[in-house]
């Protein structure tokens, strides 16, 4: 679950420019090869997840990145395990993907843009009533709570 908001939070804003994190790093760090053609296909998953996640777009968008993908059963001892084979510059992007479908089944409407118009993170609630709403209660809620605050007041 932390690649994929780590993955839906590498387009941060910065000073007001959008930055782009995605790099040969950030795939080296989880467990890619950082090839282009790696880093092309996370650009893609990433930009679909985000619109995805936001409610602009249908799962349906997903569809492309499972191109090649199969889904193979393992038998043994402890039971029956499903393991996804796909081409090695995909796995990344396969996985996000993955994750994703799993957390909107475990944990649905967990997964949210952050409520401040300003900020292109993304969040995971996992408190107890659901109601985060920032991807930081220091930097964005602390914004929003001080912009409010002065509306009132002026």
């Amino acid at each position: 679950m932390d690649a994929l908001l780590d993955l839906l939070n590498s387009r941060p804003l910065v000073n007001g420019e959008e930055q782009d994190a995605l790099d040969r790093q950030w795939a080296l760090e989880h467990g890619g090869d950082g090839s282009v053609a790696e880093l092309e296909l996370l650009r893609q998953a990433r930009d679909l997840l985000r619109d995805v996640v936001r409610g602009d777009s249908s799962p349906v968008v997903l569809r492309p990145l499972f191109d090649g993908v199969r889904q193979v059963p393992e038998v043994s001892a402890d039971g029956l395990r499903w393991s996804v084979e796909t081409l090695p510059h995909a796995r990344l992007a396969v996985e996000a993907v993955l994750a994703w479908d799993a957390l909107e089944k475990d944990l649905p409407g967990r997964l949210r843009a952050c409520a401040n118009d300003e900020c292109q993170l993304f969040l995971l609630d996992r408190s107890r009533a659901n109601r985060a709403r920032w991807c930081s209660m220091a930097a964005c809620g602390n914004r929003e709570k001080a912009r409010r605050h002065y509306h009132r007041n002026h």
